[in-house]
């Protein structure tokens, strides 16, 4: 059970982040309350009862975030996209439970258990959910704006991920501990913590792979910054991203580590061009893969033979979580626009035990069987855009293409891991809210130029 120091984190978190507010520039006041209330606040179950859902972890630094951000709104500068396809796809986010709802008033009964149908209450702790996922993204795209926010927000990331590696390594080296001592309780499964003679850290995170997936986003943003400063804070950055490069292999996640190797030498050797196409690339295979995934045209077997050539537990985990797919594509099938709703509707239950008999890995797969493929178009639409923006507008960038682009590729990876995982956090809301603001300036910085008669690309090798 969660102890005192933990409720007592979550309550004064709302100070933390009025003072943070109150000392620093907005844009990094919203960056510094949300990564550090994300790494370090106590995760659920600590939290504080409250209609509709809990007060934890995934609500209260939103809430203070957003309150004491309303305080310094930018004259003149609405909190909404000006994309009307970015506006089409907010209002689509925050109308999907709604008409889940409404489509999931019966109950659903299996043997001798029976879940409930979906209601009015369901319809507002739904949408307050929706809520609080897509503020840290309205606040973003209005205080994240410029290409130095999106430099803040790498180096953020920086020193976030060296600070985070000290209580990463000491849970490498002693087991997973830090959250039940000071906390007083472990948030997951100790077992899923260990990998062969060894550990990988959770610390106050949800699971250890958000831990390897935090330490792979700190290992690219420091190469975006290694590639793009000058010369004079390279070799400080080269040591750094050593550094977080062998913490991030002694977090023992194959797929980061797979992700760290492939795509550093990208961002230190290739063109901002050849990134964003490679970003656009991962984007667009995430929103194709549930398509291919329910078409029967993914090659299961072919992908869990390689993968047994590498690691057979891990080919092992792999069948388990696409044999989990068929079976909820196939209950999602049941209720393709709208989905099942909450409460476990879009699992299968045994009809004797009234146990899951299904897990739910991958963020898609969630989506998909909780808010159909309208909500599934909604979410990853959202997330997407700002890289389709980008790549769409790559000739314009200028100089700042050293950035945007390897930022796109962090966004990218994010939504690419949301495949096997459900990794969606605050931060990447955060990419998504400034990648957006910075194509919306672009654009109307080319239509000024245009209008001066002024070229109106600057083409990026």
């Amino acid at each position: 059970m969660p102890n005192l120091i933990a409720s007592a984190a979550l309550a004064i978190w709302p100070v933390v982040t009025a003072v943070l507010f109150i000392r620093l520039p907005p844009g990094r006041a919203l960056i510094a309350s949300l990564l550090t209330a994300y790494l370090f606040l106590p995760p659920p179950p600590a939290g504080f009862e409250f209609p509709l859902r809990p007060l934890d972890k995934d609500s209260i630094p939103v809430i203070a975030a957003g309150l004491a951000g309303l305080f310094v709104l930018h004259e003149g500068r609405s909190i909404l996209p000006k994309s009307r396809l970015a506006l089409i796809l907010v209002a689509g986010f925050l109308i999907s439970p709604t008409l889940t709802v409404l489509t999931n008033s019966e109950p659903v009964t299996y043997g001798l258990f029976t879940l409930p149908g979906l209601g009015i209450s369901d319809i507002l702790a739904n949408t307050l959910e929706q809520i609080f996922l897509i503020t840290p993204f309205l606040l973003a795209r209005h205080f994240l704006s410029r290409l130095d926010d999106l430099r803040d927000l790498l180096w953020a990331l920086v020193i976030g991920g060296l600070i985070y590696s000290l209580p990463m390594l000491i849970e490498i080296r002693l087991s997973p501990q830090l959250n039940t001592w000071i906390y007083g309780y472990f948030q997951h499964l100790f077992d899923q913590m260990v990998r062969g003679d060894g550990f990988r850290p959770i610390v106050f995170l949800y699971h250890g792979l958000w831990v390897a997936f935090f330490a792979l986003m700190s290992v690219l943003a420091t190469a975006a910054l290694y590639r793009s400063e000058p010369p004079a804070r390279r070799k400080k950055l080269g040591v750094v991203l050593v550094y977080l490069l062998a913490v991030l292999i002694l977090c023992r996640s194959m797929a980061s580590i797979f992700y760290a190797l492939t795509l550093v030498p990208v961002i230190l050797v290739l063109s901002p061009r050849v990134q964003l196409h490679l970003a656009l690339m991962l984007a667009v295979i995430a929103l194709a893969y549930p398509i291919i995934k329910g078409t029967g045209q993914l090659p299961s077997e072919r992908i869990i033979e390689m993968a047994a050539g590498v690691n057979p537990d891990r080919a092992e985990s792999l069948g388990f979580r696409l044999a989990n797919e068929d079976i909820l594509l196939a209950r999602a099938a049941e209720k393709p626009l709208f989905g099942w709703g909450t409460w476990g509707r879009n699992q299968v239950i045994d009809p004797l035990t009234g146990r899951y008999q299904t897990v739910s890995d991958g963020r898609w797969v969630i989506v998909i069987g909780i808010s159909g493929w309208f909500g599934f178009l909604m979410e990853f639409g959202l997330l997407t855009l700002p890289i389709f923006l980008m790549w769409r507008r790559r000739e314009g960038l200028g100089e700042g293409a050293r950035l945007v682009a390897p930022a796109c590729l962090i966004l990218a990876v994010n939504i690419f891991d949301l495949i096997p995982n459900a990794t969606l956090t605050p931060l990447t809301w955060l990419f998504v809210g400034a990648l957006l603001a910075y194509a919306e300036m672009q654009k109307t910085s080319r239509r000024s130029r245009a209008s001066l008669g002024e070229p109106a690309f600057q083409t990026v090798l």
